[in-house]
């Protein structure tokens, strides 16, 4: 028996990363899935690698249109849905505030704010009719935790933290839940940086993360383990939002003493 069984799940930003990766353990539990994604020939490819339980959508979920077209192909060809994963996103290059000339502000919004958005209220609808279901949001620890250099990234992060909590309290009548990952440095193809010193300074545990970490948590959070649990924002992050690990703790106090000391 797995967490999902009898369940249909769609994965938007199926197509590669956590989407990817949540896909295949929403089938590996037993769920059928849905993937929507731009990316055409890999989405197509990925649903195949799945088997009967999984199928294909092209979408982009900055069209509503499309969003709904997601849902109701879903709905057509495995007879419902129940859990939502809104975890199409796109990231920016780090640029500092007073050079970023914001162009990627509209598409930042569209894909990661709005995106999620119209996704949630889409399958909201029909969950609603038919006897609840449970959303999960992609946001990120740059929607918690601010830093310089992602100014338009880190503020639709954190719309998707206060919209989840926002509708969670919205949509609890009809019996449907609505939860949040924050993923921390895990090695996807947006992740276009150095992440070894990041986690070295940064994470008290010591190690990358790997999109299946992240899509053990979204499963946690679509099963009827999490049956009790709305409007929660679950950090998948190696402790990164809890604070720094014990040695650069120890660098910034020793720092600070040398300053004191006039050292």
């Amino acid at each position: 028996m797995g967490e999902l069984d009898g369940k249909v799940a769609i994965v938007t930003g199926g197509a590669a990363g956590i989407g990817q990766a949540a896909a295949e353990r929403f089938v590996a539990e037993g769920a059928q899935v849905v993937i929507g994604d731009v990316d055409a020939e890999r989405g197509a490819q990925v649903a195949a690698d799945l088997g009967d339980a999984a199928a294909f959508q092209l979408t982009d979920v900055s069209e509503p249109d499309q969003v709904q077209a997601l849902v109701d192909a879903t709905v057509e060809r495995f007879g419902g849905l129940h859990v939502m994963f809104n975890n199409a996103g796109v990231g920016s290059p780090m640029t500092p505030f007073l050079h970023d000339d914001l162009a990627g502000f509209r598409r930042e919004m569209d894909i990661n704010v709005y995106g999620t958005m119209v996704g949630s209220q889409r399958a909201a609808r029909h969950m609603k009719e038919h006897g609840g279901g449970v959303i999960v949001n992609n946001s990120s620890i740059a929607g918690i935790d601010a830093s310089p250099g992602l100014v338009v990234y880190q503020a639709a992060k954190a719309a998707v933290i206060h919209f989840t909590r926002a509708i969670a309290s919205d949509l609890g009548r009809y019996g449907i839940r609505v939860n949040c990952i924050a993923p921390g440095h895990i090695v996807t193809a947006m992740t276009t940086y150095d992440i070894e010193p990041i986690v070295r300074y940064t994470q008290p545990l010591q190690r990358k993360g790997a999109p299946e970490e992240a899509a053990h948590a979204v499963v946690f959070l679509a099963s009827d383990k999490a049956a009790h649990i709305t409007g929660a924002i679950l950090p998948v992050d190696g402790g990164s939002t809890a604070g720094p690990p014990p040695d650069l703790t120890k660098l910034l106090f020793s720092t600070a003493q040398r300053e004191r000391d006039g050292g």
